[in-house]
């Protein structure tokens, strides 16, 4: 695949960070190895000055070396007196340089192009003695450029072994990502309900590995919600386009004509189911909102009869339409089995604000609380949306919705409070 993407970005990194910390050493090294010839040579020359020293002496008022010492120092050492050189054999290279730190007298190093000369003058009675060293710095400069080229060749070799060593660790990585990846497509296409199942996260990689299996598991879940939507549609849709064909059919067969209030009502019904469920899936997708809850009670109730009893400024955190949407079924479902009333009241409860809708029919059973909100169920021969319907809106929105057996029709609705 090449260096490219995310595998290119790793290793060129990493190349460029062991480039810049060999280039840090390199120069750090050659710094500190320069100090230490510098010190090197300046050490040397002093031992020799004090070699040297050490063979001058005063005979009769006159400066002279010791007999046989000084032919060992004539190409390394030159020894003025008053001025003159009285001992040491002059280069032409240094010789300039000589002669004015002889002359001098003063301590004092100085470095030429090949050498370091260093002149420090000798207390004798009666006499200016000045005693001039030589170090050759050739020896020096070719082991520095040894070290120098030695360290190059090494950090060249540890940058390239960085970056080989990168490309086969994150080739690696890669390899297991890439691996999850195909094995996830795989399963999402024919076995969704595998998962990787790595355990206890040891490392990013099992990290990604859990993510993965959080992700497959939300997916599932949306399949499963939407499969279980798709099945209450089918089933609240399925009656009301039953009776239209039924009456259709009935009509055709006795040469009447059909009842148009039947046809209009159920219209209506199919509207609402449609209206109520695309209200549910528009509320999954925007953000949360926040309406009053007494405009929406009042605009449920349009056209029913039906008793309202709320505080006028209570809000909740859900969209007016979805409130709308889960409030108008269970209205529909109170009128169809009120004796003569049907009411909402609406009361606080901490961080939430609870709907009652009520009415003086048979109300539900200890056995029907649950059974009631199942797909299918009806306690009459009526044709509206279903219980199920009303759950299935409540719970993709984040709400609660419960039915109470207390001997009346009851059913209990929690919303956030804003």
């Amino acid at each position: 695949m090449g260096l490219t993407g995310l595998r290119g970005r790793i290793v060129s990194l990493a190349v460029l960070t062991a480039t810049l910390v060999v280039a840090v050493l390199v120069v750090l090294s050659h710094v500190l190895l320069t100090r230490a010839t510098e010190t090197d040579t300046r050490t040397l020359a002093r031992t020799r000055a004090e070699a040297v020293a050490a063979t001058v002496q005063l005979d009769n008022g006159t400066v002279r070396l010791v007999e046989g010492t000084g032919d060992a120092f004539d190409a390394v050492a030159w020894v003025f007196a008053d001025g003159h050189l009285i001992d040491g054999v002059r280069h032409s290279t240094v010789a300039e340089v000589v002669d004015q730190l002889g002359t001098a007298g003063r301590d004092e190093f100085r470095t030429t192009s090949r050498y370091l000369l260093y002149a420090v003058p000798l207390p004798v009675q009666g006499h200016r003695v000045t005693i001039v060293v030589t170090v050759d710095l050739a020896p020096y400069e070719h082991s520095e450029q040894r070290s120098m080229m030695m360290s190059l060749v090494l950090g060249a070799l540890a940058v390239a072994l960085a970056g080989f060593v990168a490309y086969l660790g994150v080739s690696r990585a890669l390899r297991v990502v890439h691996l999850m990846s195909a094995l996830a497509d795989e399963w999402g296409n024919h076995d969704p309900g595998r998962r990787f199942g790595l355990g206890p996260a040891r490392d990013e990689l099992g990290e990604l590995a859990k993510t993965f299996d959080r992700l497959l598991d939300r997916v599932s879940d949306t399949i499963a919600d939407e499969r279980r939507l798709t099945d209450e549609i089918a089933h609240e849709l399925r009656t009301p386009m039953s009776v239209l064909r039924g009456e259709a059919q009935l009509a055709e067969l006795s040469g009447t004509q059909v009842d148009p209030q039947l046809v209009l009502a159920e219209t209506d019904r199919l509207s609402t189911a449609v209206s109520t469920i695309l209200d549910a899936a528009r509320s999954r997708m925007r953000g949360e909102a926040s309406c009053r809850l007494a405009a929406v009670l009042r605009q449920v109730s349009e056209g029913r009869e039906v008793q309202i009893d709320t505080p006028p400024d209570i809000e909740v955190a859900v969209r007016a339409d979805v409130v709308a949407a889960v409030l108008a079924p269970l209205l529909d479902n109170a009128t169809r089995h009120a004796r003569t009333t049907v009411s909402l009241q609406a009361e606080e409860a901490g961080d939430s604000v609870l709907v009652h809708v009520l009415d003086d029919g048979p109300g539900f059973g200890p056995d029907d609380l649950e059974r009631v909100f199942a797909p299918g169920h009806s306690g009459t021969d009526g044709h509206g949306l279903g219980l199920a319907v009303v759950r299935r809106i409540a719970t993709a929105t984040g709400l609660g919705v419960r039915a109470v057996a207390d001997g009346s029709g009851h059913v209990e609705v929690r919303f956030p409070r804003a």
